[in-house]
């Protein structure tokens, strides 16, 4: 059923057109975000140690969230998958990733499965939850647990700061993109910065 639920969703974003929040000029790089640190120490589902400079010559689009969200996190995902989509060949040089803030649920196995099911190419990354907490500072993303009464311990949901960071080839911050900017406009962005930076991506992790 959840399956079902999160193919429906995708067919529905690729007619989806909600507002777009107007950016700056493309080719610029924004600090929209003050006092971002786009730094990063996490593992991937293999157990390996990831960070930001683990991708060089490639953007990143990084988004935060955890895979027990009925709506926001599946969005946001069917969202990157549609963006390498429409990047065409391209989508080599964009690396997506998607950061628990669930740690304690979201295991590497239950993150490579979740991820797997909207696009192969987006890397789940975990960690401890000292390490998730300070990603998310240093993103300045917000995540609080919060039970219904009565709950078990592990029946929580988590309300969490939305939308996409895009780091450049470099690994510095260029910009966030708002939760549900239309995939067409974020992948016509990035393919407006990338070609200001036409340099060959390293071989992607396998």
């Amino acid at each position: 059923m959840k399956k079902l639920c999160f193919a429906a969703l995708a067919l529905m974003l690729m007619g989806a057109s909600p507002a777009w929040a107007e950016a700056p000029p493309a080719g610029v790089e924004e600090q929209q975000e003050s006092g971002i640190v786009a730094r990063y120490l996490l593992m991937d589902h293999r157990g390996r140690a990831v960070t930001d400079q683990d991708f060089p010559g490639r953007f990143q689009l990084i988004s935060f969230g955890y895979t027990f969200c009925p709506d926001i996190c599946p969005t946001t995902l069917a969202e990157m998958a549609l963006i390498l989509g429409k990047l065409g060949k391209q989508a080599e040089r964009l690396q997506p990733l998607f950061v628990t803030v669930d740690p304690e649920r979201d295991t590497p196995e239950v993150l490579r499965r979740y991820t797997a099911f909207f696009h192969p190419r987006i890397i789940g990354l975990s960690g401890s939850p000292e390490l998730v907490r300070r990603v998310a500072d240093h993103f300045k993303v917000r995540y609080e647990k919060h039970w219904e009464p009565g709950a078990a311990k592990d029946k929580y949901s988590v309300d969490h700061s939305a939308g996409m960071y895009l780091l450049g080839p470099d690994g510095r911050f260029i910009t966030k993109f708002a939760y549900a900017s239309p995939p067409s406009e974020v992948a016509e962005r990035i393919l407006r910065l990338m070609e200001g930076r036409l340099s060959p991506p390293d071989e992607a992790r396998d």
